[in-house]
């Protein structure tokens, strides 16, 4: 009996192993290399302090990936509350006890490791919102309920995210709160009215904006009013991007990266010093895939019986289309900088954790894809 039950477990195993989404792998893996080799280039072709964190934390959260595609999708939709609950505890405890850093208060210090709980927050919305709408039916997510309690669970993360001050990262949580009422079935119209309400609310949002916040939308409007200050940061990141041309200066021969005209460059503005290097073509290349990433996550939820698991998936993957829109608009001077970072290709411990927790249990959607949550 003994003997059968590991045959059995085994035979398990070995059979969540074959029905890992092997494209989805690569793909991220081949990500990872791009990733640590721009990161190796921001280090001025050295293994300084960047790069040798950033393929540490590859290596460790890609294998808490694997962890996490093997536990039950049920397991997930259990948690999707709780979750939920556990996060939005960090971010109050980082208002009052976080690690401050450039004027905001967004990091929990572990000991071990500086979280930043907001970027958690983007991944467990989701698991939160699908499992509160798995079990509605089309005419109960259309209900006066249904709509304040998703708006409660979007605009209550996000408006302690709001007082950190972190104004880019709430609104990241909220793009990923409205993207799961969207593919849950809500009534367009109610799209369509928050639509209205915040351009006429534009003005008095404004208003209440942080001066830091105020020059940021004045800058993107007009980078040219300051170029030694405010504005320099987008100017040398467009010049950066345009000197690329066609096929890139080459694996360490960027001149604005390499030789420090651009800040943050191992952060939210890595993608400027990969197309500088690597131009266009290598734009394209990395573009493309981020577009098979992004399609296996949405196929996957396809194939998924449980609806939980459909809403996550279809959610995860627009969300993160939207996560590397919003970083490439930002760095080529179509969007303000509002502190995006690129899905594995910048530096940053906690986005590289959330993405990851999310090809978890997008992983875990595909190995168990016949299952049925009731």
């Amino acid at each position: 009996m003994y003997l059968h039950s590991k045959i059995k477990n085994r035979g398990n195993f070995f059979r969540k192993i074959r029905d890992l989404d092997f494209i989805l792998l690569m793909c991220i893996l081949l990500l990872g290399i791009i990733s640590l080799t721009t990161m190796y280039s921001t280090d001025g072709g050295k293994l300084l302090f960047h790069t040798k964190s950033h393929f540490l934390k590859f290596i460790i959260f890609t294998s808490m990936m694997l962890v996490i595609a093997f536990f039950n999708i049920r397991f997930w939709f259990s948690i999707g509350y709780l979750s939920y609950v556990v996060i939005v505890g960090m971010l109050i405890w980082t208002i009052h006890f976080g690690i401050t850093a450039s004027g905001s208060q967004r990091w929990m210090d572990l000991y071990f490791l500086n979280i930043q709980p907001s970027e958690l927050m983007k991944i467990f919305i989701i698991l939160c919102l699908a499992k509160f709408f798995h079990r509605k039916r089309l005419e109960n997510v259309n209900s006066l309920y249904s709509v304040i309690i998703s708006l409660i669970i979007i605009f209550l993360p996000m408006s302690l995210v709001i007082i950190q001050p972190d104004l880019g990262t709430s609104l990241l949580i909220s793009i990923s709160g409205i993207v799961v009422l969207w593919f849950a079935g809500l009534n367009h119209k109610y799209f369509f009215y928050s639509f209205l309400i915040s351009v006429i609310s534009l003005p008095f949002i404004i208003s209440f904006l942080k001066p830091y916040q105020k020059l940021r939308v004045l800058t993107f409007l007009n980078p040219d009013r300051d170029p030694l200050g405010a504005g320099y940061q987008i100017i040398q990141s467009k010049i950066a991007v345009g000197s690329g041309g066609l096929f890139g200066k080459g694996f360490l021969k960027g001149t604005q990266s390499y030789l420090e005209f651009l800040p943050e460059k191992h952060t939210d503005f890595i993608f400027t010093l990969f197309s500088e290097e690597f131009g266009f073509i290598g734009s394209i290349l990395l573009l493309l895939i981020y577009a098979v990433i992004i399609y296996r996550i949405i196929r996957i939820g396809a194939i998924s019986r449980s609806y939980f698991a459909k809403l996550f998936c279809y959610s995860f993957g627009t969300s993160m289309f939207v996560y590397i829109i919003i970083n490439m608009s930002m760095v080529l001077g179509l969007l303000p900088i509002v502190g995006s970072p690129l899905p594995i290709m910048s530096y940053g411990g906690s986005s590289m954790l959330a993405t990851m927790i999310g090809f978890g249990i997008v992983m875990s959607a595909k190995i168990h894809s016949d299952q049925s949550i009731a």
